[in-house]
């Protein structure tokens, strides 16, 4: 049976984005014609949480509403360097817990992160959506794998907006940030685009999935 993940942000006893969180749960649900009665407030109430320092909540579940749970120390950490990997054949259109496919493309790409190119669109990194910047605007792929919590939360607060992005046109931009449940718009580190070395025009060629 499949099984899915979400992975909430816990900060100094505090949870963040909860009620995305919950309606991807409920979306989830209601794609595959089940009934939930995973109710993620309660869940948290149920824990000890700490008062102090951050936390990934994570939280993997089944459509038979059978949940297991885990609280994780949580630190940001700097990526060296990025690779775009095309992809044509990838869809994650439910937060699973499987990861094999990122994995195997990761494998690849020698210690690197993947930032993945499907039908010559940027898409998402293995764990991330991107917003990338542009004359002081920050805007993130039309194109995307999942929809993520924190890119709805800030699509929705006007602070990015969506725009075609393709390898041909990345050039255009100076910086990228990486954003996901864990990492919002303030706490999500800068990286210039010379941290991509595949970058079309750099005489280097994409990584390729088949």
């Amino acid at each position: 049976m499949y099984r899915f993940l979400e992975s909430i942000k816990v900060s100094d006893g505090q949870a963040f984005l909860l009620k995305h969180h919950q309606k991807r749960v409920n979306d989830t649900f209601a794609c595959f014609g089940k009934e939930n009665f995973i109710d993620l407030e309660s869940i948290l109430k149920s824990i000890s949480v700490p008062s102090k320092g951050l936390y990934k909540f994570r939280i993997s579940y089944s459509l038979d509403s059978m949940c297991r749970t885990e609280l994780i120390p949580y630190e940001r950490s700097e990526i060296s360097r990025f690779l775009l990997v095309v992809n044509d054949e990838i869809n994650y259109p439910f937060k699973f817990e499987d990861r094999k496919g990122f994995e195997a493309m990761k494998a690849g790409a020698n210690g690197a992160e993947i930032i993945i190119v499907k039908d010559n669109y940027i898409t998402d990194t293995s764990f991330s959506n991107l917003i990338f910047l542009k004359d002081n605007v920050w805007f993130t792929p039309s194109a995307f794998l999942l929809n993520g919590v924190q890119r709805q939360e800030l699509l929705q607060s006007g602070k990015i907006t969506t725009a075609d992005i393709s390898p041909n046109n990345l050039r255009e931009y100076s910086h990228f940030k990486l954003i996901n449940a864990l990492n919002d718009f303030d706490d999500a580190l800068a990286y210039p685009l010379s941290r991509i070395p595949n970058l079309p025009g750099k005489n280097s060629v994409e990584a390729e999935i088949n």
